[in-house]
């Protein structure tokens, strides 16, 4: 179809159109916002798009989801073949390739050979630490987004011009609130991706764009932009002129291990978290069930695991001897 871009084109210019085919495009995550990012990036005609999941389809994931049907969610499909599937009858013409794996420090650099531009859809801040390091690592722009309940945020990360993910961390937002315990509306998923492709597509047919993190509130009608190229932090370990990308090493990351004999993984952050117990037990009051609370630890049931949480962010999750599914149920509570 030559004319299938004749809109976007006018827009664009022929010369942009250009540009989004010959790009490449990683997509970390393939829930909700990973999902539309997806879409809009492929219907848009960017020449190759990889996308990222650990996860597979399940019917909670419908109302917000929108690349995935029933039918994905009975066969329990891995979101990064549902999404491939679905997305290669959007467009044919462009190459698109899902892998089903989980992104950490030691498979995320040999994710990133050949691509131009990273797009954030991952569902906790350590993935995104890890990614962050390995884009201003190698040089590529790395635009990051979350959103839960009704509020998002984005931001883009471009190397040796603006501040990073983690010169940021202690400006971003984080109540250890998740899509778990608090919910999500569709409306808001939409908006965060449209503001990431918004950006990415600006990056990728040479517009400048501003370091403004940008926050925005559906329901409640409120938005707020932060010029934050103050911020640089000129000792960042990620980003600054004696880089150590600290979050490509083990050491940064979370540890898990297996309780021999007890049916339970002992799940510890890289950094002590110091947690607001009495928060987060109001925060999920209809969300567990059996809570015991005091000054050092909440004991709770979440679905069928008994999870211990320490005042440090440690937890020991009973009903498995699987680390990646403590991993998932820590994620889920915590972010």
């Amino acid at each position: 179809m030559t004319n299938r871009y004749f809109k976007q084109e006018l827009f664009l210019g022929s010369a942009g159109q250009n540009n989004l085919e010959n790009n490449h495009a990683i997509i970390f995550g393939a829930g909700a916002l990973g999902s539309s990012i997806a879409e809009l990036l492929v219907r848009a005609g960017i020449g190759a798009i990889t996308i990222v999941d650990r996860d597979y389809v399940e019917s909670s994931n419908l109302h917000r989801q929108l690349l995935y049907t029933e039918e994905d969610a009975k066969l329990k499909l891995p979101k990064a073949i549902a999404a491939e599937n679905r997305l290669k009858k959007i467009n044919s013409g462009i190459t698109i390739k899902g892998i089903v794996a989980d992104i950490s420090f030691e498979n995320v650099e040999r994710m990133l050979e050949g691509v131009s531009i990273i797009m954030d859809a991952t569902d906790n801040f350590e993935t995104r630490l890890v990614i962050n390091d390995a884009a201003i690592k190698h040089d590529i722009p790395f635009i990051f987004g979350a959103c839960v309940s009704s509020y998002g945020l984005t931001y883009s990360v471009m190397s040796n011009q603006t501040p990073c993910l983690h010169c940021l961390i202690d400006h971003i937002p984080m109540n250890n609130i998740t899509c778990d315990t608090t919910g999500i509306i569709s409306p808001i998923v939409q908006w965060t991706a449209a503001m990431q492709v918004s950006q990415a597509m600006q990056i990728m047919t040479d517009h400048p764009v501003k370091p403004m993190l940008r926050s925005f509130d559906i329901w409640k009608m409120e938005h707020a932009e932060i010029d934050v190229l103050k911020l640089k932090n000129k000792k960042c370990p990620t980003c600054a002129e004696k880089a150590t990308f600290p979050y490509l090493s083990m050491e940064r990351q979370t540890k898990a291990d297996i309780l021999c004999g007890r049916d339970a993984v002992h799940i510890r952050p890289p950094a002590p978290k110091a947690l607001d117990l009495q928060y987060l037990s109001q925060q999920w009051k209809n969300l567990v069930s059996n809570m015991t609370a005091n000054p050092y630890l909440l004991s709770f049931q979440y679905e069928e695991y008994r999870v211990i949480l320490f005042q440090d962010g440690r937890a020991i999750i009973h009903g498995t001897d699987e680390s990646s599914s403590a991993r998932k149920i820590y994620n889920r509570l915590l972010g």
